[in-house]
């Protein structure tokens, strides 16, 4: 595989996955419907949990051939989102800066667009990564 275009991480997703019945490992490999299905079942009552023990390194490669390498990190990007999420501190780091600014005077547009970027990150940040 081309290590340059290594956007997401392995090491990530496995401990994403730990927590994995809330869906967080199926996000960051921009698996957005099921990682939401994840989130309302507990993983498919921990069965899918379980299986995506052994589905990581295939969703790892996908990730990695869907989106875009760039001056961007992806991991960056993600635990900027789950950690300092709602004051949009992510947004920043993407150099959008007026939605940050927005995200931060209303705690992240009072938590649905956090809810957007927690759907949309993965393509924000490979769209950025793609310019020339």
């Amino acid at each position: 595989m081309n290590t340059s275009n290594d956007t997401h991480l392995k090491s990530i997703g496995y401990i994403l996955w730990i927590f994995g019945f809330t869906g967080s490992h199926r996000f960051y490999y921009g698996k957005p419907i099921s990682g939401t299905i994840w989130f309302f079942t507990l993983g498919l009552l921990f069965i899918g949990w379980i299986i995506d023990l052994f589905l990581i390194p295939s969703m790892d490669r996908q990730a990695d051939l869907r989106y875009h390498s760039g001056p961007l990190d992806y991991t960056i990007a993600w635990i900027l989102l789950t950690f300092l999420g709602l004051l949009g501190i992510h947004r920043f780091y993407m150099g959008k800066w007026g939605t940050g600014i927005v995200y931060l005077l209303t705690g992240g547009l009072f938590g649905i667009g956090f809810l957007y970027d927690l759907w949309t990150l993965n393509d924000q940040v490979s769209l950025i990564n793609s310019r020339p």
